[in-house]
């Protein structure tokens, strides 16, 4: 969404500060270790494959990987054709070797580039020919199926599937979704405004609308039906993230991008698979939250935002909070195996 320029400044100024103010004195001993990313780039996404790999994007054409847990990053230049001025604002991996990044923008500026020899070359799978079009995250069942959403278009949704590993995405009907809200679309801000899951079902977080929804799918993304969310909404407000830990638990959070000071309704909870969905609790951070990850063998759920970040472990309806700094991105594979993007380079790795 063009909001992404709003999200960089309030980030940026809150980085500068080091986080939001006020919040130091109720920060846990963090078990935060950071590592060295190799960039001094914005980095917004991350994808954990496992324990050992981990991809991570951003601005500036920036891809990173890591095979061993973090001890080394590697920079994986992405080779196409202005690579350096996009913003790869999401990278969703298989594993080591095959991964997809996308880039955001207004029109071609969101484009998809696909790597199978863990970054050594890449090619353009996606280019968005539609000069108001602005597409946000993607997610993947499996090497061949997957998702893609964009902001409403002439008063339409956007979203698009692949069924052959991404080399097409053809446009799912507007008959076959729900109808816009006005202005609605997704926040790309963390990589995670789409989650997929077991063989056909995916949700989609939206904002910038009233009310902010939870567009859900149970046949692969062929069909779409809409949930309204408890959430603070509107003009740069809404849901910016959803996950969830099996088929019928999950979250959706978000806030006021516009305020980086305001506690509002940022967290709303499921457990009927997104068919209807109620408040959660307050997160333990000011601003909205960018992005949330459940944490694989455990109920924990970790979200950041440039507030910080906190972790619950009942599904969103308390919070602790481990640290007050700015981070964008969230990825987990095991409770000591969960990692945080964010300004500069930044890469943590949280260990609960």
């Amino acid at each position: 969404m063009r909001l992404t320029l709003l999200v960089s400044a309030l980030a940026v100024a809150l980085s500068a500060c080091g986080g939001a103010a006020g919040t130091s004195s109720s920060v846990l001993p963090p078990r935060l270790t950071e590592q060295a990313s190799g960039s001094d780039q914005l980095l917004i996404a991350a994808h954990a494959v496992d324990d050992a790999v981990v991809w991570a994007s951003g601005a500036g054409g920036t891809v990173v990987r890591t095979t061993d847990g973090g001890a080394t990053w590697t920079a994986v230049p992405v080779t196409v054709a202005g690579a350096d001025t996009l913003q790869f604002r999401e990278v969703v991996a298989l594993d080591a070797r095959t991964a997809w990044a996308l880039s955001i923008g207004t029109g071609a500026s969101s484009t998809i580039a696909k790597t199978t020899d863990g970054g050594a070359s890449w090619r353009t799978v996606f280019v968005n020919d539609e000069p108001d079009g602005f597409y946000d995250c993607l997610s993947m069942w499996d090497a061949r199926r997957g998702v893609l959403y964009g902001d409403s278009v002439d008063g339409e949704l956007r979203v698009r599937r692949t069924t052959d590993g991404g080399a097409t995405w053809p446009r799912v009907p507007s008959a076959s979704l729900p109808a816009a809200g006005e202005g609605e679309g997704g926040f790309a801000a963390s990589g995670t405004c789409v989650a997929t899951r077991s063989d056909s079902l995916a949700w989609i977080a939206t904002g910038n609308a009233d009310p902010a929804r939870v567009l859900r799918t149970s046949d692969g993304g062929a069909t779409w039906e809409a949930a309204d969310l408890p959430l603070v909404a509107g003009e740069a407000a809404g849901a910016a993230s959803v996950a969830f830990r099996g088929d019928r638990h999950g979250v959706a959070v978000g806030g006021d991008i516009a305020d980086a000071d305001a506690y509002t309704d940022a967290v709303a909870i499921t457990a009927d698979g997104g068919r209807t969905w109620r408040k959660g609790g307050q997160l333990p951070f000011p601003g909205a939250a960018y992005g949330a990850a459940y944490v694989p063998g455990t109920d924990a759920l970790v979200v950041v935002g440039p507030g910080g970040v906190g972790v619950s472990e009942d599904d969103g309806l308390t919070w602790r909070l481990v640290a007050s700094e700015t981070f964008w991105g969230v990825a987990a594979a095991g409770q000591d195996a969960i990692w945080l993007t964010g300004p500069a380079g930044r890469i943590v790795r949280l260990r609960l």
